[in-house]
């Protein structure tokens, strides 16, 4: 019996020792692999080199397309129950939005104005902006200021 025990513990000690070549060579064929997906064995985790930036601003000819927006909703506004009334607006191309508070319709100048408060909810954050439209000769409307209350 003893013949047949060697026999076999030979076996396994040959069998052994192939298996751990076997995961041997496994570890080294897919260590290129890890490597080449981020993970550095030797160092720290590799960088990740994608670069971030700011929103930016869209532009239209006539200057910022919040500010046309915001034109567009004060000149097509309905104020003959009052200027009070909340007028939402939203700016699909910058992705902004608000709400004018109050519209006062003047003529002093000769020409019909609306001078307005309105909030613009942006990527920037949430302010407050005054500003003023007039209705030219043709009756288009353009925007004479708009800015963040200071």
């Amino acid at each position: 019996m003893q013949d047949i025990a060697k026999s076999i513990d030979g076996k396994k000690g040959f069998s052994f020792a192939l298996l751990r070549s076997g995961v041997l060579c496994m570890a080294l064929l897919t260590l290129p692999g890890c490597m080449g997906a981020g993970l550095d064995l030797f160092g720290g985790p590799s960088v990740d080199h994608v670069s971030t930036g700011t929103v930016p601003v869209a532009k239209t000819a006539d200057g910022l397309s919040d500010a046309v927006a915001v034109r567009n909703a004060v000149s097509s506004a309905d104020i003959s129950q009052g200027g009070d009334s909340p007028i939402p607006w939203a700016n699909a191309t910058s992705g902004s939005a608000g709400v004018i508070s109050a519209i006062q319709e003047d003529r002093a100048s000769g020409m019909l104005c609306r001078h307005f408060t309105t909030t613009r909810h942006s990527y920037e954050g949430i302010a407050k902006f005054d500003g003023s439209a007039c209705q030219l000769g043709n009756g288009e409307w353009h925007l004479t200021s708009f800015g963040p209350q200071g």
